[in-house]
Parts: structure tokens; sequence; C-alpha cells
């Protein structure tokens, strides 16, 4: 499987996967990891539909996994899911290990979240998705380059 492939999505579209190559990575991904990062997808994707000056979303493979980058507006960070290697009904969101977000994610909600590293949110199917907080955060993360430019 290439490493990159790309596929523009439409904001407002949170339903299936179009693009053949992220449609394969979850699907081979084992349940209950299989139903979080689809919720996690729809997430980011109406996240992004509702988050002023994101503009459109492009859906794509980076390392093997999901990715969700702002190519026109270029307001954010690229933003990766996929599950948590030899940890069953675990996903992670990824941000770039040089931003702050997760230090400020931690900040924001250290008892809604749990992290790992300067890296990731880690999603378990145990527990309700904690939609609110991850609402903040994955908007949070598709401003981040446009955030620092205001300050």
């Amino acid at each position: 499987m290439p490493r990159t492939a790309r596929r523009e999505v439409s904001t407002g579209g949170a339903g299936s996967v179009g693009d053949p190559a992220v449609r394969a990575v979850i699907d081979a991904t084992p349940q209950p990891a299989r139903d979080l990062l689809l919720a996690l997808r729809a997430l980011i994707l109406e996240t992004a539909a509702a988050t002023p000056g994101v503009g459109r979303v492009e859906e794509t493979l980076k390392w093997g996994q999901p990715s969700y980058l702002t190519p026109e507006t270029k307001s954010g960070t690229t933003i990766r899911i996929d599950a948590v290697r030899d940890e069953p009904g675990r996903v992670a969101l990824y941000v770039h290990c040089q931003t702050s977000l997760i230090d400020r994610f931690r900040e924001l909600y250290p008892d809604d979240l749990s992290f790992e590293g300067n890296r990731a949110v880690l999603l378990g199917a145990d527990a309700p998705l904690p939609e609110a907080p991850l609402r903040h955060c994955i908007g949070l993360a598709l401003t981040y380059h446009a955030q620092k430019k205001r300050r």
C-alpha cells in the first residue's frame, strides 16, 4: 500500500469513507477500534465544517494512518487517527509532536482525556466518546497555525 494517498473531503460529509486507501485502513482495523475510528473521523469532519477559517479538509494517508489537513487555508496542523498497537479497543488522535497542542489539551481537560507524551490523545471503546472536549481539541488543532499568527 502506498505511504500517501490523497482524497479531498467536503467538510460537510462525515458519512462513509470515500477514499479507497483510507477505507482499506479503517476496514482492516479490528472491532471495536474500527467504530471508534469512524466516530473520530466524523467528529473531525463535523468540527472542521463548523469551525470558521478551516476551509476544505483533505483526507489522506500519512504513515499509513488516516490524516486530515487544511491545504487551502493552512490554518491547522495535521490530525492523524489510528488504532493503538497492542491495545485492542484503543485509538489515538495524533497531532504534530512539536506543537504545544497536547500540553494545552492537558491543561483544559486533565480529567476528561488521556494522553501519550506530547503527541496523542488516547481513547478507549470501554467509555463513551468525550465529544465536547474532543470537538474543542480538534478545533484547536485545525486552527493551530492561524492562532499562532494572531499572537
